[in-house]
């Protein structure tokens, strides 16, 4: 298992919507997510900062990165693309954690 960090920015009056495109999660995006590889994944808000930090756990690197080219991750950023920061191609402004320390199992 390997686990996985980043932070994107949700804008500021999109919140609520945020929240709710997630609570409303295609399924055939769930579908591709666990096709790919994921395990788990988890996304918090600082409302404060209006930043987002995704967590994620998946099975293999190369498999996960297929993910981004799959019609549905395609279709699923660009109806993300006015709610948050983006790039020219849709896909989400990201920036990787790296891990400094971890304690469990």
């Amino acid at each position: 298992m390997i686990r996985k960090a980043s932070v994107m920015t949700v804008f500021r009056e999109h919140h609520d919507e945020y929240r709710r495109r997630h609570d409303e999660l295609w399924p055939e995006m769930e579908g591709m997510l666990r096709e790919h590889g994921m395990l788990s994944y988890s996304i918090f808000l600082d409302a404060e900062t209006d930043r987002l930090f995704a967590y994620l756990e998946i099975e293999d690197e190369e498999r996960w990165a297929r993910s981004a080219d799959t019609d549905v991750c395609r279709r699923w950023w660009a109806y993300m693309r006015d709610i948050m920061e983006t790039n020219p191609d849709d896909s989400p402004v990201s920036r990787e954690l790296k891990p400094v320390f971890h304690l469990g199992r």
